[in-house]
């Protein structure tokens, strides 16, 4: 009886093993018919696209606030800057900027643009929670850490500048 009941229980493992396996290679098809698919060209290719349609449309409103508004070519890029954020920060809260930002990846992120959506995204979500707790606290999520290593990183080059003047 010993030897029946291990050879039942061999038999059920032997089974189990292979139900087991059978699960696991219908689960690792179903994931890479889910997983997608992404080409670092085409990629490469849409950040260029966004990134540059954003450029253009500064250049644009560069030329448009010199020529039409008579804005001096020194004033021209900060108040290029303000709209730039402005629009990012509309099409943010309009949940238009995160569709651009998948299709564009790097192109929509890495402007002034992205850290305007990044910030602006983040009052938008904590909005219910109140202008201080929610608005004021979590703004901070993205700006702050940007804040801070920009200003270190400027202090670094500067040492670095000023050790260089003196050698």
């Amino acid at each position: 009886m010993g030897n029946l009941s291990k050879r039942r229980l061999s038999i059920l493992s032997v089974k189990f093993t292979e139900q087991q396996q059978k699960r696991n290679e219908k689960y690792n098809k179903y994931v890479e018919h889910v997983t997608p698919t992404h080409s670092l060209a085409m990629n490469m290719f849409k950040a260029f696209i966004l990134g540059g349609i954003i450029c253009c449309l500064g250049q644009l409103i560069m030329n448009v606030l010199k020529g039409q508004f008579g804005v001096d070519a020194s004033e021209a890029p900060v108040w290029c800057s303000m709209i730039l954020v402005l629009i990012s920060c509309i099409l943010t809260s309009i949940n238009l900027y995160a569709p651009l930002a998948n299709w564009g990846g790097a192109g929509a992120l890495v402007p002034i643009t992205g850290f305007a959506n990044g910030v602006c995204s983040s009052a938008c979500e904590f909005q219910v929670e109140g202008m201080v707790f929610g608005v004021g606290c979590q703004i901070f999520k993205i700006a702050g850490p940007v804040i801070l290593y920009g200003i270190f990183s400027s202090w670094c080059l500067g040492v670095i500048y000023w050790v260089a003047g003196i050698i």
